[in-house]
């Protein structure tokens, strides 16, 4: 391989001070090229997805639990089957009761304990600690906290079940495993 060397024409006297560095191309420096990205290991990327979905559904289950009309949130979006009518179900009774719940679910270390992506709907599932103790039942009428059991789990293992449907995924079961955690 043979290598060219162009200079530029200059009338001016060159300077034994200013003379240009050395730009031969066996001392030139590389240009960095980026290596191709290599594709997400599928199940890691379906857990993930699976764990974002989960999160997401519990936000719009605050909001649904929070409404006194009992139509906030977009759970269809999160959840399905025996998940969304759990979901409506809960929030429906609390409004029976003219009560809401107010405050925030936290849930804690979501982690997928398996992942099947080779099934006709795929499905992972989770297991994550749900901690409602900021979760408050409010009275309609009087804006104050609902009395409850001074022994209630508020903290607990929680078990799911999220599916990849056509639409995304969906959490279509959300089943409290009776743990503390």
């Amino acid at each position: 391989m043979s290598a060219f060397l162009l200079t530029a024409c200059n009338s001016a006297k060159e300077e034994p001070s200013a003379k240009a560095p050395n730009t031969s191309p066996a001392t030139a420096t590389p240009t960095k090229t980026k290596a191709p990205a290599t594709p997400a290991d599928p199940v890691e990327a379906a857990k993930k997805e699976a764990i974002a979905t989960y999160l997401s559904h519990w936000k719009e289950v605050e909001k649904r639990y929070a409404d006194k009309a009992g139509k906030a949130g977009d759970l269809k979006k999160y959840a399905a089957a025996a998940a969304l009518a759990q979901v409506e179900t809960g929030a429906a009774d609390m409004r029976k009761k003219n009560a809401i719940v107010l405050g925030a679910v936290t849930v804690d270390n979501p982690v997928a304990t398996s992942a099947d992506l080779n099934r006709k709907i795929p499905h992972v599932i989770l297991s994550s600690c749900l901690d409602i103790s900021r979760w408050t039942v409010t009275d309609l009428d009087t804006q104050k906290p609902a009395s409850l059991p001074k022994n209630r789990l508020v903290r607990y293992v929680i078990k799911a079940t999220v599916e990849k449907w056509p639409e995304g995924w969906r959490v279509i079961r959300d089943e409290p495993q009776g743990k503390k955690c």
